[in-house]
């Protein structure tokens, strides 16, 4: 589960992970919350793809990202989605989930798991999503410390840590890149400074912090949207688009809900639906018949 055969040799994931935005210059990571969204994004050939806490709160409890999920919760899924791709995972593992010693407990579960790497913010917990108002940060002492322990918890394995900041919002952009700086000098592999209001500040924040640098890219949020190429020029390698794919299939489902409830039927929407065949390809059904035939008594 941890190593993937690829570039002529064995290479853990996490190493994959360095290795693709060392050679493709930048890294863009779609997110995924569930077995299926990963295989598909899997499939469309993404170097490494994301696992969005806004997007599994919304599909595994039906609720917003205001700090609802659990560890376990968060790791489960994890174990469900690194066991049926290859590509390298990165979980956004919001706070750790407590203190430094939870830290250390998510780092080790989520190795387990199979992902390659991780999200770790400043929030207070409970925390929101980086892109609502009223969030706070804890002290950035305190923070260091469990980022600390989450970089001891690798055990000297290879394992991508991101250590993220949304002090932007409540305390400033000054303070916002001071913590990104003290994040990469503590030794996280990639910092993010979340919700930048403006291409100015993101100038700003790449004049300031080394990389590499992530982008965090909502549709309608609060840091303006952006195509990979100004992205680059600005100075940011790894770019998280989270949230497109939910509100893709949100409205999707709501439409074909509505198109069922209001005519009884799909005979409508036939050409927006994906062919019975197609799927089954997907979820790999002509394994399961061969793997049914090979046994079969």
């Amino acid at each position: 589960m941890w190593f993937t055969r690829s570039l002529g040799g064995i290479m853990e994931k996490a190493e994959l992970v360095h290795h693709f935005l060392k050679e493709r210059g930048q890294l863009v990571m779609p997110g995924v919350y569930d077995a299926l969204s990963a295989k598909i994004a899997s499939r469309t050939g993404f170097e490494v793809i994301f696992i969005t806490g806004y997007s599994l709160a919304a599909t595994l409890l039906g609720e917003p990202d205001f700090g609802l999920l659990t560890q376990t919760e968060v790791v489960a899924a994890a174990q469900r989605i690194c066991a049926v791709v290859d590509t390298p995972v990165i979980v956004d593992a919001d706070t750790g989930y407590g203190n430094a010693l939870n830290v250390i407990r998510t780092v080790r579960d989520l190795r387990r798991a199979g992902a390659a790497g991780m999200f770790l913010e400043d929030q207070v917990w409970p925390k929101r999503c980086g892109h609502m108002k009223g969030k706070q940060v804890i002290p950035l002492d305190e923070q260091l410390k469990k980022l600390k322990a989450a970089i001891e918890a690798k055990d000297g394995r290879p394992f991508f840590i991101v250590a993220r900041t949304d002090s932007r919002q409540s305390l400033g952009l000054n303070e916002a890149i001071t913590r990104a700086i003290a994040f990469k000098e503590a030794g996280a592999d990639a910092v993010f400074i979340e919700a930048p209001e403006s291409r100015d500040e993101m100038k700003e924040i790449a004049r300031h912090v080394p990389g590499p640098l992530v982008a965090n890219m909502l549709e309608r949020g609060v840091t303006p949207l952006m195509g990979p190429q100004e992205l680059k020029s600005l100075g940011f390698e790894l770019i998280v688009w989270p949230l497109a794919p939910l509100y893709g299939i949100a409205q999707s489902l709501t439409d074909i809900y509505g198109t069922l409830r209001l005519q009884g039927s799909t005979l409508a929407i036939l050409d927006r639906l994906m062919p019975f065949n197609q799927f089954n390809d997907i979820v790999g059904l002509d394994e399961k018949y061969a793997l049914d035939a090979k046994y079969k008594a």
